[in-house]
Protein backbone atom coordinates (compact mmCIF):
# COMPACT_ATOMS: atom_id res chain seq x y z
CA UNK A 1 0.00 0.00 0.00
CA UNK A 2 1.32 3.46 -0.94
CA UNK A 3 2.27 5.85 1.88
CA UNK A 4 -0.59 8.25 2.64
CA UNK A 5 1.02 11.21 0.85
CA UNK A 6 1.41 9.14 -2.33
CA UNK A 7 -1.94 7.36 -2.30
CA UNK A 8 -4.04 8.55 -5.25
CA UNK A 9 -6.89 6.10 -4.74
CA UNK A 10 -10.04 7.49 -6.30
CA UNK A 11 -8.26 10.38 -8.02
CA UNK A 12 -8.57 10.94 -11.76
CA UNK A 13 -5.24 11.58 -13.47
CA UNK A 14 -5.00 12.68 -17.11
CA UNK A 15 -1.59 12.05 -18.68
CA UNK A 16 -1.11 13.45 -22.18
CA UNK A 17 1.22 11.74 -24.62
CA UNK A 18 0.97 8.55 -22.58
CA UNK A 19 1.17 5.91 -25.30
CA UNK A 20 4.93 5.51 -24.80
CA UNK A 21 8.13 6.87 -23.31
CA UNK A 22 7.96 9.29 -20.39
CA UNK A 23 4.16 9.55 -20.54
CA UNK A 24 3.75 5.80 -20.28
CA UNK A 25 6.07 5.72 -17.26
CA UNK A 26 4.04 8.46 -15.57
CA UNK A 27 0.73 6.72 -16.29
CA UNK A 28 2.05 3.45 -14.85
CA UNK A 29 3.31 5.14 -11.68
CA UNK A 30 -0.01 6.87 -10.96
CA UNK A 31 -1.96 3.70 -11.65
CA UNK A 32 0.21 1.77 -9.18
CA UNK A 33 -0.59 4.50 -6.65
CA UNK A 34 -4.32 3.88 -7.01
CA UNK A 35 -5.37 6.53 -9.54
CA UNK A 36 -7.90 6.19 -12.31
CA UNK A 37 -5.72 7.08 -15.28
CA UNK A 38 -6.83 8.66 -18.55
CA UNK A 39 -4.26 7.68 -21.19
CA UNK A 40 -4.14 10.34 -23.88
CA UNK A 41 -2.71 9.66 -27.33
CA UNK A 42 -2.69 11.32 -30.72
CA UNK A 43 -1.59 8.69 -33.24
CA UNK A 44 -0.57 5.51 -31.40
CA UNK A 45 -3.99 4.12 -30.57
CA UNK A 46 -2.91 0.50 -30.21
CA UNK A 47 -0.22 1.25 -27.61
CA UNK A 48 -2.49 3.61 -25.67
CA UNK A 49 -5.36 1.14 -25.52
CA UNK A 50 -3.02 -1.68 -24.49
CA UNK A 51 -1.61 0.45 -21.66
CA UNK A 52 -5.07 1.53 -20.54
CA UNK A 53 -6.23 -2.08 -20.44
CA UNK A 54 -3.14 -3.08 -18.47
CA UNK A 55 -3.62 -0.42 -15.78
CA UNK A 56 -7.40 -0.36 -15.62
CA UNK A 57 -7.67 3.06 -17.22
CA UNK A 58 -9.19 4.43 -20.40
CA UNK A 59 -7.60 5.72 -23.61
CA UNK A 60 -8.59 9.04 -25.19
CA UNK A 61 -7.51 10.56 -28.51
CA UNK A 62 -7.01 14.27 -29.19
CA UNK A 63 -4.86 16.61 -31.26
CA UNK A 64 -3.62 18.95 -28.54
CA UNK A 65 -2.51 21.59 -31.02
CA UNK A 66 -6.23 22.31 -31.54
CA UNK A 67 -7.95 24.17 -28.69
CA UNK A 68 -11.34 22.60 -29.28
CA UNK A 69 -9.84 19.12 -29.02
CA UNK A 70 -8.16 20.04 -25.72
CA UNK A 71 -11.52 21.13 -24.35
CA UNK A 72 -13.17 18.02 -25.76
CA UNK A 73 -10.54 15.79 -24.17
CA UNK A 74 -11.16 17.26 -20.72
CA UNK A 75 -14.90 16.90 -21.17
CA UNK A 76 -14.59 13.29 -22.33
CA UNK A 77 -12.35 12.31 -19.42
CA UNK A 78 -14.67 14.01 -16.93
CA UNK A 79 -17.72 12.26 -18.36
CA UNK A 80 -16.05 8.84 -18.33
CA UNK A 81 -14.00 8.92 -15.13
CA UNK A 82 -15.04 12.02 -13.18
CA UNK A 83 -13.47 15.47 -12.68
CA UNK A 84 -9.72 15.56 -13.25
CA UNK A 85 -7.67 15.86 -10.05
CA UNK A 86 -4.23 15.75 -11.66
CA UNK A 87 -3.31 16.92 -15.16
CA UNK A 88 0.11 15.92 -16.48
CA UNK A 89 0.97 17.87 -19.64
CA UNK A 90 3.56 15.56 -21.14
CA UNK A 91 2.71 15.49 -24.85
CA UNK A 92 4.84 17.60 -27.15
CA UNK A 93 6.92 17.92 -30.30
CA UNK A 94 10.72 17.61 -30.46
CA UNK A 95 11.92 17.78 -34.07
CA UNK A 96 15.54 18.61 -34.89
CA UNK A 97 16.15 21.48 -37.33
CA UNK A 98 19.07 23.86 -37.82
CA UNK A 99 18.23 27.43 -36.87
CA UNK A 100 18.15 28.72 -40.45
CA UNK A 101 15.69 26.00 -41.48
CA UNK A 102 13.05 26.84 -38.85
CA UNK A 103 10.16 28.45 -40.71
CA UNK A 104 7.33 30.44 -39.25
CA UNK A 105 5.05 27.46 -39.74
CA UNK A 106 7.46 25.15 -37.91
CA UNK A 107 7.68 27.60 -35.02
CA UNK A 108 3.91 28.00 -34.87
CA UNK A 109 3.39 24.21 -34.83
CA UNK A 110 5.91 23.86 -32.01
CA UNK A 111 4.28 26.55 -29.88
CA UNK A 112 0.80 25.16 -30.55
CA UNK A 113 1.75 21.70 -29.32
CA UNK A 114 4.15 22.56 -26.51
CA UNK A 115 2.60 25.74 -25.09
CA UNK A 116 -0.91 26.44 -26.35
CA UNK A 117 -2.04 22.85 -25.76
CA UNK A 118 -0.98 22.75 -22.10
CA UNK A 119 -2.48 26.21 -21.59
CA UNK A 120 -5.84 25.14 -23.03
CA UNK A 121 -5.91 22.04 -20.84
CA UNK A 122 -5.01 24.01 -17.72
CA UNK A 123 -7.73 26.52 -18.55
CA UNK A 124 -10.22 23.66 -18.88
CA UNK A 125 -8.99 22.28 -15.55
CA UNK A 126 -9.62 25.66 -13.94
CA UNK A 127 -13.11 25.90 -15.42
CA UNK A 128 -14.14 22.93 -13.28
CA UNK A 129 -13.83 25.30 -10.31
CA UNK A 130 -12.34 22.79 -7.88
CA UNK A 131 -8.91 22.15 -6.30
CA UNK A 132 -6.57 20.24 -8.59
CA UNK A 133 -2.96 19.98 -9.68
CA UNK A 134 -1.12 20.38 -12.98
CA UNK A 135 2.38 19.11 -13.74
CA UNK A 136 3.99 20.35 -16.95
CA UNK A 137 6.80 18.30 -18.46
CA UNK A 138 9.27 20.85 -19.80
CA UNK A 139 12.99 20.22 -20.46
CA UNK A 140 16.43 21.36 -19.36
CA UNK A 141 16.54 22.89 -22.84
CA UNK A 142 14.14 25.51 -21.52
CA UNK A 143 17.10 26.59 -19.38
CA UNK A 144 20.02 25.76 -21.69
CA UNK A 145 19.61 25.31 -25.46
CA UNK A 146 21.01 22.60 -27.69
CA UNK A 147 21.98 22.84 -31.35
CA UNK A 148 19.13 22.03 -33.71
CA UNK A 149 16.52 22.67 -31.04
CA UNK A 150 16.04 26.44 -31.08
CA UNK A 151 12.27 26.27 -31.53
CA UNK A 152 11.94 23.40 -29.07
CA UNK A 153 14.07 25.15 -26.44
CA UNK A 154 12.07 28.35 -26.88
CA UNK A 155 8.78 26.48 -26.44
CA UNK A 156 9.98 24.80 -23.26
CA UNK A 157 11.20 28.12 -21.85
CA UNK A 158 7.73 29.48 -22.58
CA UNK A 159 6.16 26.48 -20.84
CA UNK A 160 8.24 27.16 -17.73
CA UNK A 161 7.01 30.76 -17.57
CA UNK A 162 3.46 29.61 -18.31
CA UNK A 163 3.79 27.28 -15.31
CA UNK A 164 4.67 30.18 -13.03
CA UNK A 165 1.95 32.41 -14.46
CA UNK A 166 -0.67 29.69 -14.06
CA UNK A 167 0.47 29.04 -10.48
CA UNK A 168 -0.02 32.74 -9.74
CA UNK A 169 -3.50 33.04 -11.20
CA UNK A 170 -4.93 29.61 -10.40
CA UNK A 171 -3.60 29.31 -6.85
CA UNK A 172 -6.52 31.25 -5.34
CA UNK A 173 -8.97 28.61 -6.62
CA UNK A 174 -6.88 25.77 -5.19
CA UNK A 175 -4.92 24.67 -8.24
CA UNK A 176 -1.20 24.05 -7.88
CA UNK A 177 0.94 24.19 -11.03
CA UNK A 178 4.53 22.94 -11.26
CA UNK A 179 6.98 21.81 -13.93
CA UNK A 180 9.57 19.08 -14.39
CA UNK A 181 12.62 19.66 -16.57
CA UNK A 182 14.04 16.28 -17.59
CA UNK A 183 17.51 15.74 -18.90
CA UNK A 184 18.34 13.06 -21.48
CA UNK A 185 15.91 10.17 -21.02
CA UNK A 186 16.40 6.71 -22.49
CA UNK A 187 12.96 5.51 -23.51
CA UNK A 188 14.47 2.45 -25.16
CA UNK A 189 17.54 1.89 -27.31
CA UNK A 190 18.89 5.44 -27.18
CA UNK A 191 22.59 4.46 -26.84
CA UNK A 192 22.34 2.47 -30.07
CA UNK A 193 20.46 5.21 -31.93
CA UNK A 194 22.60 8.15 -30.80
CA UNK A 195 25.92 6.83 -29.43
CA UNK A 196 27.85 10.09 -29.81
CA UNK A 197 25.22 12.13 -27.96
CA UNK A 198 24.89 9.58 -25.19
CA UNK A 199 28.67 9.50 -24.88
CA UNK A 200 28.82 13.28 -24.44
CA UNK A 201 26.05 13.13 -21.85
CA UNK A 202 27.68 10.40 -19.82
CA UNK A 203 30.99 12.26 -19.87
CA UNK A 204 29.33 15.29 -18.27
CA UNK A 205 26.63 13.80 -16.02
CA UNK A 206 27.72 13.88 -12.36
CA UNK A 207 25.52 10.85 -11.59
CA UNK A 208 26.98 8.99 -14.57
CA UNK A 209 23.88 7.65 -16.31
CA UNK A 210 20.96 8.45 -18.57
CA UNK A 211 17.57 9.16 -17.09
CA UNK A 212 14.64 6.75 -17.27
CA UNK A 213 10.90 7.32 -17.59
CA UNK A 214 10.61 6.12 -13.99
CA UNK A 215 12.86 8.96 -12.82
CA UNK A 216 10.43 11.48 -14.29
CA UNK A 217 7.38 9.54 -13.14
CA UNK A 218 8.54 9.66 -9.53
CA UNK A 219 9.06 13.43 -9.80
CA UNK A 220 5.55 13.85 -11.22
CA UNK A 221 4.08 11.71 -8.45
CA UNK A 222 5.82 13.85 -5.82
CA UNK A 223 4.70 17.18 -7.30
CA UNK A 224 1.10 15.97 -7.55
CA UNK A 225 1.07 14.52 -4.03
CA UNK A 226 0.22 15.96 -0.64
CA UNK A 227 3.95 15.86 0.11
CA UNK A 228 4.19 18.87 -2.24
CA UNK A 229 1.07 20.58 -0.92
CA UNK A 230 2.83 23.96 -0.45
CA UNK A 231 4.80 23.86 -3.70
CA UNK A 232 3.47 25.78 -6.70
CA UNK A 233 5.17 27.63 -9.52
CA UNK A 234 8.30 25.50 -9.13
CA UNK A 235 10.48 23.78 -11.73
CA UNK A 236 12.03 20.50 -10.62
CA UNK A 237 15.13 19.73 -12.69
CA UNK A 238 15.64 15.97 -13.04
CA UNK A 239 18.86 15.60 -15.03
CA UNK A 240 21.39 13.63 -13.01
CA UNK A 241 23.18 16.87 -12.17
CA UNK A 242 24.08 17.88 -15.74
CA UNK A 243 23.10 21.53 -15.32
CA UNK A 244 25.41 21.66 -12.27
CA UNK A 245 28.41 20.70 -14.42
CA UNK A 246 30.69 23.52 -15.68
CA UNK A 247 30.32 24.45 -19.33
CA UNK A 248 33.85 25.81 -19.83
Amino acid sequence: MAPAHFDFSGDVVLVTGASGGIGQGIALRFAKSGAKVAVHYHANREAAEALAADIGGLAFSADLSAEDECIGLMEAVTEALGPVDVLVNNAGLQPVLPFEAITGDAMAAMMAANVAGPMALMRALAHAGRPACAVNVASIEGLQPAAGHAHYAASKAALLMLTRAAALELGPIGIRVNAISPGLIDTGGLPARWPEGVGRWLANAPLGRLGTPEDIADAALFLASDAARWISGANLVVDGGVLAAPSW
